[in-house]
């Protein structure tokens, strides 16, 4: 087995990391749900890389990749979105947004679990959709990683290029195109998988979160003010 396939533990353990801190964020900030759904993105981030890395040391076994192809292959970068959603939208939308996708979610997740597998697909050990013997199972995923890619990627090129027009907020800029790249490298790497280079995810899938994080530490650093509402709120001591 090729050191590659050792990744997903280094995430993992990344993401652990960053969800500790992000996630001290949302209890200094109860209130901001955009905080609640990027911790949660944080979350289901490490726990794909954890069935990864659980495929890597034991092998591929038909719960674990169950288990993978729901959060990796149908939450994936959804959470975050949904985060990026609440920040920019109003409320109400962002609670109609949610429901329609997590609703999605469950329906396909349900249909997951209940697909019979086609052994031989997983005959190289490797986490791929191509297992499901209800191949149309695999359609939900485009849906909602589309959807996620469009508020994730597309919400924080939109709050960087409003930042670039403001001459005081380099940093903020910066963060966001951070982020958008973060948001950006997984999706590429899930392209790579669907035609069986599972290796390519692994990379991105580290580079990915990390850059999202380099994001996520230059905007709380800041000191100027951001240009949503909801990332001025006081922080509860």
């Amino acid at each position: 087995m090729h050191l590659v396939h050792y990744v997903p533990i280094l995430t993992t353990i990344f993401s652990i990391y960053f969800l500790r801190e992000i996630g001290s964020h949302y209890i200094q900030k109860p209130k901001a749900l955009y905080l609640f759904w990027w911790s949660v993105g944080v979350l289901t981030f490490g726990l794909g890389t954890l069935a990864e890395s659980i495929n890597t040391l034991y092998g591929w076994n038909e719960a674990n990749f169950r288990y993978w192809y729901i959060v990796g292959a149908l939450l994936g970068g959804y959470p975050l979105a949904q985060g990026t959603i609440y920040l920019l939208l109003k409320k109400k939308t962002a609670h109609i947004l949610m429901a329609l996708v997590v609703t999605t979610v469950v329906v396909a997740s349900v249909f997951v679990i209940l697909s019979p597998i086609d052994y031989s697909a997983a005959a190289d050990g490797r986490l791929s959709g191509k297992a499901l013997q209800w191949q149309w199972v695999r359609m939900f995923s485009p849906f909602i990683n589309t959807f996620s890619f469009i508020f994730l990627f597309g919400g924080t090129v939109y709050s960087a290029m409003q930042y670039r027009k403001l001459t005081h907020s380099d940093k903020r800029f910066l963060g966001n195109i951070f982020i958008a790249v973060g948001a950006l490298l997984p999706g590429i790497g899930g392209t790579f998988t669907r035609f069986g280079h599972v290796e390519v995810l692994y990379i991105t899938e580290l580079i990915g979160l990390v850059s999202i994080y380099m994001g996520y530490k230059v905007i709380k650093k800041d000191p100027t003010v951001s240009i949503h509402s909801l990332q001025t709120e006081p922080v509860k001591h």
